[in-house]
């Protein structure tokens, strides 16, 4: 129950936090934020909604605003692995420094037009305080001599898990060659792999390490699975929509190539669906997400990472068209309804493949979530194993040579049931989002990153967003100020509380907390 008034912050970052009604901090900031304003490295460990966005920005800002960092030169670097999530950035820089006003920022990303471009690249090239970047279009600017990072005194990276599973892992070692080796480096991850242990390992210095458990999903959520095969699930889906009729409904899917199918498939069954995807430019997608808040469009067809840009409280329905590879994916996905106190749905589609998945997340979430049968004019469903070995006659268990026509999947040699081939069929399962689907050929999910700009200090492309604190869709900036611009305390440091930290580890739960 740490206040953000005991911390050693300046006097003008803790007036925003004031406006904002931010009094206590979350579990990841109190932790994160004293060694950071030590000026130690740091690896946190913390999912999507704890306060993770403020427990870099605060100390960083208020390290800027004490002073004695060059005015010419970029001081700091956050790295992104998408557009949102960069966008999300930026709009909590805009609050927290919204009494600073001798800093300065711009977002680097892409999608924008030559315009935008080349705003960037003046904003670059003068030395914005703090740049918010995806790694694609940073290395662009670099590429053309843009940009000098010879001087910043931090560098964070922001779900960096995320940016390595996307491919980004030379990006960023490229983009790190350029930086000074005396610098803070901070690095933010929902997960703690090997190859984020071996990275931290090479840009971290002694690092702080902070790790927040991850959080089960709210108790308003309504958990149900239909364990079915890859091409029923479209008509479930239908018998879905059927029963209620879709409104404010996300469908997470695993591929950027499924995403654009399951919403052409959708779109040509009569439902109002829009897919979300990194192949859209950034003004379309600004668009689909602003008719999707706004109520005219119903369904809106998204991957995790795209979907990290999505902060709606009035979601009813969540559907995992395909199980999510780990646990805070599903907790991100579901908790995408249910908030703001309200009551909300989540179904996951479970095939024969995702099993495993499935059974893990279970276990984490230490209770089996209720399966519901399919519809019997669907034909037959696989048993539900938890093993990935379940086939319509419960025959071919084994690894190894499955004979059979949809059989012999599991361990060992299964024998199946139908004319065989000999071939190994654990390989060829069908990853169609529908039997009439064709599938695209691109299989990165996000590697599109070659990106365009956005300057704090002026317009944005986000259709919902504005530039005063109080009106961003950020999660950790999104109160209301409710008054003018004010200097309360004036300018300079703050000095440490005398009373010191009160050590707590838990927010009160009456403090606001972020909703992503």
């Amino acid at each position: 129950m740490m206040q953000f008034e005991e911390l050693d912050l300046n006097y003008d970052v803790l007036d925003a936090l004031d406006d904002m009604h931010f009094t206590e901090c979350t579990p990841i900031q109190e932790q994160a934020i004293p060694p950071l304003l030590d000026g130690r490295d740091l690896i946190g460990v913390a999912q999507t909604g704890t306060g993770k966005t403020a427990a870099y920005l605060l100390p960083v800002l208020s390290q800027l605003r004490d002073g004695g960092f060059p005015r010419d030169a970029i001081n700091c670097v956050i790295m992104a692995p998408t557009r949102e999530l960069a966008q999300q950035i930026d709009q909590a820089m805009e609050g927290f420094s919204y009494y600073l006003d001798d800093i300065s920022s711009v977002s680097v990303y892409g999608g924008n037009d030559g315009i935008r471009y080349e705003q960037e690249k003046r904003a670059l090239s003068l030395g914005a305080d703090v740049v918010i970047a995806t790694p694609g279009r940073l290395i662009s600017h670099l590429s053309l001599g843009n940009v000098d990072l010879s001087r910043v005194s931090f560098f964070i990276l922001d779900e960096a898990d995320r940016m390595l599973d996307m491919g980004f892992y030379e990006d960023i070692m490229q983009i790190v060659s350029f930086l000074p080796k005396q610098r803070q480096t901070i690095m933010f991850s929902a997960t703690m792999p090997d190859k984020i242990v071996e990275l931290a390992k090479t840009i971290l210095t002694d690092p702080v390490e902070v790790k927040i458990a991850l959080n089960k999903p709210a108790e308003g959520i309504q958990q149900s699975a239909y364990v079915c095969y890859e091409a029923q699930k479209m008509r479930i889906i239908e018998h879905l929509f059927h029963e209620r009729k879709p409104e404010r409904v996300i469908v997470f899917v695993g591929k950027k190539t499924h995403t654009k199918d399951v919403a052409i498939t959708l779109k040509r069954r009569g439902y109002n669906a829009e897919a979300m995807h990194s192949d859209l430019l950034q003004a379309q997608r600004d668009d689909v997400m602003y008719r999707f808040k706004t109520g005219q469009v119903d369904i809106l067809v998204a991957t995790d990472i795209v979907a990290r840009g999505i902060d709606i409280d009035d979601i009813q329905l969540v559907i995992n068209y395909d199980v999510p590879h780990d646990e805070e994916d599903y907790v991100h996905r579901i908790g995408r309804t249910a908030r703001a106190g309200r009551d909300g749905r989540a179904i996951t589609l479970v095939s024969e493949k995702d099993q495993p998945l499935f059974a893990a997340i279970e276990r984490f979430l230490e209770k089996e979530v209720p399966k519901e049968p399919v519809p019997e004019e669907l034909g037959e469903a696989p048993a539900y194993t938890g093993r990935g070995s379940a086939s319509r006659d419960s025959k071919g268990r084994g690894r190894g040579r499955g004979r059979g026509r949809g059989h012999g999947r599991g361990h060992g040699r299964g024998k199946g049931n139908g004319k065989g081939s000999g071939k190994d069929r654990r390989h060829e399962t069908n990853n169609k989002p529908d039997a009439n689907i064709n599938q695209g050929s691109n299989n990165n999910p996000e590697a599109n990153n070659n990106q365009g700009s956005n300057n704090n200090q002026g317009s944005n492309n986000n259709p919902e967003a504005n530039n005063k604190p109080e009106a961003n869709n950020n999660p950790e900036a999104s109160k209301d100020p409710g008054r003018s611009k004010k200097r309360r305390h004036g300018h300079g440091k703050k000095r440490r509380n005398s009373q010191g930290n009160n050590g707590g580890n838990e927010p009160n739960a009456g403090s606001p907390q972020p909703t992503e």
